[in-house]
């Protein structure tokens, strides 16, 4: 059974709510179906006098079931859904007997709706506890009457922005907004407060069933209300470029619902929840950040018959930017670290990078001296490769420079045990040959962490040709261990991110040198959904790491006997990085410009590359930047450099930042349908280049009907 009902002596009903076989509770029909009984109890039987709704798990009901909505194909379908579950909601509020969520855990979407649809709330006290409404980020919007009862509750704007934020609160906070009722310090307490609730209120009923029911703050005609919900649009489209049809269905689902009563306005919620749910972009995100990303997380692409392992001890070479994130990330886990580099003041400024971020969470009330102090204990700052020993794994962070990891690899081999793994921390130099330098090239794998590393979430393990399965479990659990997410890629120049990254930068640079307006590029790139345009993103890079890392490229072709392939954005990156010695935002002077915190397009771009009087249409630059990097990863997927379908969009979203709203590279491809994108890449190579011809594998899939997934 998903429900426990039991009565009281005086008449109060606790619900606790343990559904079978899950780790989490869900709202699902094996959930509301036995509640719906327990709610019909409670307006037939006078004998019982309330409700009390706790969880028998650590958290509480952590949202809908995913499954169920997945399954959804109509709008009509889905409507009826939402209706019936908030008519469950609706009866339970109206019954005239108290009704108390007892909230022991973690509350999220639905889950939090229905705690707002009882008549008070006591949460635990428990700094893991997290309430919020995070539909946004899976494409949704709250169908369980939360974008309605929220707004009543709190006021509209500051529900406004909890809910098109997907802000998670602690019970605390909830608490000061006027969310949560009591907070409990223990699971008993928080029960015995919740019957007290009950007795002290026996007829209990909603602020907005009572009559002259105002909103907070003022409804939808207010003047505060009408000046913020007139300015809400053009934030929101700033931010989202119109990407993310959710927000807007949010807008307006509050906004209309400030203007009726409570039961058609949630009426209205539940046309907007079925205009999500039926939308491609909900399901691209829910496709790929939810069953894709629980997929690789669950251990997908890690070798199935290797023990679970954790790192104890890491080495960590070289303390730069990097290095000193990679040392921060693992030592917040508990792990010890040694942090190495050529003298030690560098290495202490490398343990510095944690000591700053830990000083602002104590000054922020996110952590304490104590926690800070215990975690800066854990680094170890060194400039002597003895000191090594001990490590179960080394992750090298220097330069990128084959003759300098080569002596780092040597250095470190004669000091530590002969099953540690060895990583490198290379974003494009193929980890077969760095592994030549190694004694045991089956221990040695790639770790590539993307910038800033205590902020980005990805990690991409990259597998030479000798590297053993056992290695690749321990440097995967090590990932999953510091609370990033793996994709594994197989060895080859660029390996996926940094190739299909590229694609996108040197695609604006090639526009550039046409003569489209630089303005133009960079707008282009938004709209398309990246976080940031390509201009702006290669001054980020640098153009001296890219200029070092074409002529390092061109070597090793050479020396294979290849020819390195001519791209039209080259030019552009000698004339700016190398003659006119602007090599980005840490020289304050690239493609823009930098005064502090503010930038701005360098006025001299459109004198050395000339704008041209016809300028293509915003979709043809659009269409550009985002068809080079699906064909990428198509290619990237079709030479096997990526092992899998969820580890090439995830890695495409997580690494680089492809639009999310697009589900990743490949659900790109999928969402347009082979055949379209065939056509398109063709109407762009005939245009601009081969460089847009269709992957060989989009071209089968167009002429067989197939398309990217996992078996």
């Amino acid at each position: 059974m998903s429900i426990t009902f039991d009565i009281d002596d005086n008449g109060l009903g606790l619900v606790t709510i343990d559904m079978p076989g899950r780790a989490m509770n869900v709202l699902n029909p094996d959930l509301t179906e036995p509640f719906e009984a327990i709610v019909s109890r409670l307006e037939k039987e006078p004998e019982i006098k309330g409700l009390i709704i706790t969880s028998a798990k650590p958290t509480f009901i952590v949202g809908a079931d995913i499954d169920q909505l997945a399954k959804l194909t109509t709008a009509e379908e889905t409507f009826r859904l939402c209706e019936d579950l908030k008519a469950m909601m609706r009866r339970m509020e109206k019954s005239g007997k108290p009704v108390v969520a007892a909230i022991n855990g973690t509350a999220l979407g639905g889950g939090l709706e229905l705690a707002l649809a009882c008549h008070a709330r006591i949460a635990l006290n428990d700094p893991k506890l997290k309430l919020g409404l995070p539909e946004v980020k899976l494409g949704l919007l709250p169908g369980g009457g939360g974008t309605q009862r929220l707004p009543r509750m709190i006021g509209i704007q500051k529900a406004f922005e909890l809910i098109t934020q997907g802000k998670e609160l602690t019970a605390a906070k909830a608490k000061e907004m006027g969310i949560v009722n009591d907070i409990a310090e223990t699971r008993e307490e928080l029960l015995a407060k919740a019957r007290q609730w009950c007795l002290d209120n026996p007829k209990a009923e909603q602020p907005w069933d009572k009559k002259g029911f105002r909103f907070p703050g003022g409804d939808s005609k207010s003047p505060g209300v009408v000046q913020m919900l007139a300015i809400a649009p053009s934030m929101a489209n700033a931010k989202a470029h119109g990407n993310y049809p959710a927000l807007t269905h949010i807008m307006s689902s509050i906004f209309e619902g400030g203007l009726l009563d409570f039961d058609a306005a949630c009426q209205v919620e539940s046309r907007f929840f079925a205009a999500c749910v039926t939308s491609q972009v909900s399901k691209n995100i829910i496709n790929t950040l939810w069953y894709q990303l629980n997929a690789i997380k669950k251990g997908q692409s890690r070798p199935k018959d290797q023990p679970q392992g954790q790192v104890k001890k890491v080495g960590i070479l070289g303390a730069g930017m990097m290095g000193a994130g990679i040392a921060y990330v693992s030592a917040k886990v508990g792990i010890d670290v040694v942090l190495l580099d050529t003298t030690q003041e560098n290495a202490d400024k490398g343990k510095a990078y944690s000591q700053g971020l830990l000083d602002k969470a104590v000054a922020r009330g996110r952590s304490t001296v104590e926690k800070r102090d215990q975690l800066l204990a854990r680094i170890q700052t060194t400039t002597s490769y003895e000191d090594l020993a001990g490590c179960d794994l080394v992750i090298e962070a220097v330069f990128e420079d084959r003759a300098i990891k080569a002596q780092c690899t040597q250095k470190t081999e004669a000091v530590i045990a002969k099953d540690a793994v060895f990583a490198s921390n290379t974003s494009t130099l193929p980890i077969t040959g760095l592994a030549t330098a190694s004694q045991r090239p089956a221990n040695f794998i790639g770790l590539h962490f993307f910038s800033p590393v205590d902020k980005m979430p990805l990690v991409e393990i990259i597998v030479g040709e000798k590297t053993s399965d056992e290695t690749l479990a321990r440097g995967f659990d090590y990932v999953l261990q510091i609370g990033k997410t793996p994709i594994v890629v197989n060895d080859k120049r660029g390996f996926y991110t940094s190739r299909v990254f590229a694609t996108y930068v040197m695609e604006g640079l090639a526009m550039l040198s046409e003569g489209v307006h630089p303005r133009s590029i960079e707008v282009a790139g938004l709209k398309a959904g990246m976080p940031m345009p390509p201009l702006a993103l290669q001054d980020e890079v640098s153009l001296s790491l890219s200029l070092h890392i074409g002529t390092q490229t061109k070597r090793d072709l050479e020396a294979e006997g290849k020819t390195m392939p001519e791209h039209p954005g080259n030019a552009v990156l000698t004339v700016v990085g190398e003659q006119q010695g602007r090599i980005g935002k840490k020289a304050g002077k690239g493609f823009y410009d930098y005064n502090g915190k503010e930038k701005s397009l360098w006025p001299e771009l459109t004198k050395l590359f000339p704008t041209k009087a016809e300028q293509p249409s915003q979709q043809e630059l659009v269409d550009r930047l985002m068809f080079i990097q699906a064909n990428e990863a198509a290619r990237c997927y079709e030479e096997k450099v990526v092992r899998s379908v969820a580890d090439t969009n995830i890695g495409s979203i997580f690494g680089w930042g492809f639009a999310p709203h697009q589900g990743g590279a490949l659900q790109f491809i999928n969402a347009m349908g082979a055949q379209r994108f065939v056509e398109r890449s063709r109407e762009l190579a005939q245009r601009y280049g081969d460089r847009f011809a269709p992957a060989a594998i989009v071209v089968k899939y167009a002429q067989e009907g197939g398309s990217f997934k996992d078996e």
